[in-house]
């Protein structure tokens, strides 16, 4: 997912690494020796490369992107690339901090024999044109890979490579079948995913069909559409100078987020907080499709520009894809993964393989020796992430029999609770089973010390033939008063989500009596939990339109519950999400969720719990309940909703389990 200029950006894996966010303040001394570093990584930098900053690259329609290339200066040799594009700030100079930027990376790159290229999206920094979402991404890509690709230090391979914004635009580029471009690497690149499998986010804007509000504070600091540029003919040479004295980079004014979030109508926020125009409610000019507040998931729109649809867009080059547990789009990552493998045509669909961490988004390299997700500790959590991403561009981008394809699995997890890598061939893993377990209660599930219980079945329930009473367990949604998010999997949600992303312990949240909780017997065998989790809840309400929340737990034997991931589904869309189904008063419902995911070992004595809300607000949006639009809205209703459970009603939460 995108970041705002809140919130830093990471390409971890990657042999460059930019970020974004308030600078830490230094002291004299590490000033000092931080500029001292960088002079000296810049000398080094000079010696071996050639380095031609601000290089503007022509596209079709006469804007031009900047480039910063760094190349070895052996001309007797041709160069693979690696490329990076990005919406962030790369400049060599960093103003802010009054010194240059590291460029210990680039230095590696040329070292091991590679073109480095760092590229601003459109509209960005130097680049010229207006950023279009995803949108012009695709016609740019094209125009770039050719480019580069005819440059005479150029061997005409090139690999992509980034982290979240610097890796969504790679799916759907791929999918041009571009004769450059060899292999990309994306990393936490769920923005760039439409719709696969059981996935319908249109690029982790929605989640059964629930707007995810981190996407507008990242569009409140990248969807400006005024800002300053260069004259056309503006020499490269007072280009690189006048990067030295600004480098473009836009300083809005700071925002409670927390509290931006709470106005109504939603598609105002921004505006509320006088920031730009732009496409979160605006029809822009040369951009694809209206106001994205107002589209549905279903939107025509949503398929003119670069988010990658799998039922169109056939990703046909090798692919080594990173993702995290704790990140907002670890499901469509982990879907698009399993259907490029399915569907690459030829040799492709043997060399796709995948790193699943247990960190937040693009959270790779700050795995420690005790990594701390949130409040829980994963243990050890390390990968020698540039060791990996180095031998597959060796093997691609330079043909190097490195036997890197046959040392590695094809997907190596992080399984969390016993803290320790593991690899299968496949994900999920060889030999998983789905384990079925049901609701039930006496029918006061409400809160932390309510009868809800979590039952292991041997039977599927809706194959069971013993009766049972219909038993309903009912709790109250106030959209005035939602359920707060707290911890979870988020990526840019500011000051938004109480707490901080991540594991954190969910007990004080299950005071609250708009929660139900149902909670297993602890376990008297451990049990690997690694795979989609998939809840099926029959849900009936007295309003014709609301949202069903589910979270599932890791519970302690101290009571401690760790928060594994979260899901919701807004009724109107629960037949699908090309069309709306209003509910009728007292109606009951069977309602599938949209599954869940993690790697994570419920050690002997642990229990599996998981919570059942109207909200979990800021990280979805909130159901104002009218069946209205909902994004154009200042009042709503509150909604009486429950959750059924009997043999007629089977209420279930599906695990996928790995025995051991």
């Amino acid at each position: 997912m995108r970041l705002s200029n809140l919130i830093a950006l990471f390409l971890a894996v990657a042999p460059i690494a930019f970020a974004q966010g308030p600078r830490p303040q230094l002291s004299p001394e590490e000033t000092k020796a931080l500029i001292e570093k960088r002079e000296a990584i810049e000398r080094q930098l000079e010696d071996v490369a050639v380095i031609d900053r601000k290089v503007m690259v022509p596209m079709s329609d006469g804007a031009r992107m900047a480039a910063d290339i760094y190349r070895p200066k052996d001309t007797s040799k041709k160069y693979p690339i690696i490329f990076s594009r990005t919406p962030y700030n790369f400049n060599f100079w960093d103003v802010k901090l009054g010194t240059y930027r590291d460029m210990s990376q680039e230095l590696d790159a040329v070292k091991r024999g590679y073109v480095l290229i760092e590229m601003n999206e459109r509209g960005h920094f130097f680049s010229e044109g207006n950023y279009d979402i995803l949108g012009a991404p695709l016609s740019d890509a094209n125009d770039q890979l050719d480019w580069m690709a005819a440059q005479p230090w150029s061997s005409g391979k090139i690999g992509l490579i980034g982290c979240s914004s610097t890796a969504e635009w790679q799916l759907a580029a791929a999918s041009l079948g571009n004769k450059a471009l060899t292999t990309i690497i994306p990393q936490s690149f769920g923005a760039g995913v439409g719709k696969v499998g059981p996935y319908n986010e249109q690029g982790n804007w929605y989640r059964g069909g629930a707007v995810q509000m981190l996407f507008i504070d990242w569009l409140y600091g990248e969807q400006n559409q005024v800002r300053p540029s260069f004259p056309k003919d503006t020499s490269q040479a007072d280009l690189i100078k006048a990067s030295k004295l600004f480098d473009l980079a836009p300083q809005l004014p700071p925002v409670d987020w927390a509290k931006a979030f709470q106005h109504l109508p939603e598609q105002e926020i921004i505006s509320a907080i006088d920031g730009p125009k732009g496409i979160f409610s605006d029809k822009m000019p040369n951009t694809t499709g209206g106001a994205m507040i107002q589209r549905t998931p279903n939107d025509p729109a949503w398929r003119k520009g670069g988010i990658w649809q799998s039922d169109t867009m056939p990703i046909n080059v090798p692919g080594f894809w990173f993702m995290t547990w704790y990140d907002v789009s670890i499901g469509p990552n982990l879907a698009a993964y399993n259907f490029v493998r399915s569907a690459a045509k030829g040799e492709a669909a043997n060399e796709q393989y995948a790193v699943i961490a247990p960190t937040l988004h693009c959270g790779y390299k700050r795995a420690k020796e005790d990594t701390i997700v949130g409040e829980r500790s994963m243990g050890d959590a390390r990968l020698d992430y540039d060791a990996l991403t180095y031998a597959w561009f060796d093997h691609f981008l330079k043909h190097e029999d490195n036997g890197f394809l046959q040392k590695t699995p094809k997907v190596q997890y992080f399984t969390m609770g016993i803290n320790k890598w593991q690899h299968s061939e496949s994900w999920p893993p060889e030999g998983a089973k789905p384990v079925t377990l049901t609701l039930s209660s006496g029918g006061h599930a409400n809160t932390l010390h309510g009868d809800g219980v979590l039952s292991f079945s041997s039977t599927p329930p809706a194959k069971s033939k013993a009766k049972s009473p219909d038993i309903a367990d009912l709790f109250t949604y106030d959209p005035m008063n939602p359920t707060p998010s707290y911890g979870g999997n988020v990526c840019c949600a500011a000051n938004t989500i109480s707490g901080m992303g991540g594991a954190l312990d969910q007990r004080k949240m299950e005071e609250r009596p708009d929660i139900l909780v149902y909670t297993s017997e602890p376990l008297k065998e451990g049990m690997e939990v690694s795979g989609p989790i998939t809840a099926t809840l029959y849900v009936s309400s007295d309003v014709k339109d609301t949202d069903v929340t589910v979270k599932v737990i890791d519970v302690l034997p101290d009571g401690t519950a760790y928060n594994l991931d979260e899901t919701i589904q807004r009724l109107r869309y629960r037949e699908g999400d090309d069309h709306t189904v209003w509910m009728e008063k007292d109606k009951i419902y069977k309602v599938t969720l949209t599954p869940m995911n993690t790697s994570n070992y419920f050690d002997v004595g642990h229990r599996v719990r998981i919570e059942v809300a109207g909200s979990n607000f800021p990280r979805f949006d909130r159901n104002l309940n009218t069946g209205g639009n909902n994004y154009d809205e200042t009042t709503g209703l509150v909604a009486h909703t429950a959750i059924h459970h009997s043999s007629q009603y089977p209420s279930a939460v599906i695990l996928t389990v790995v025995k051991h």
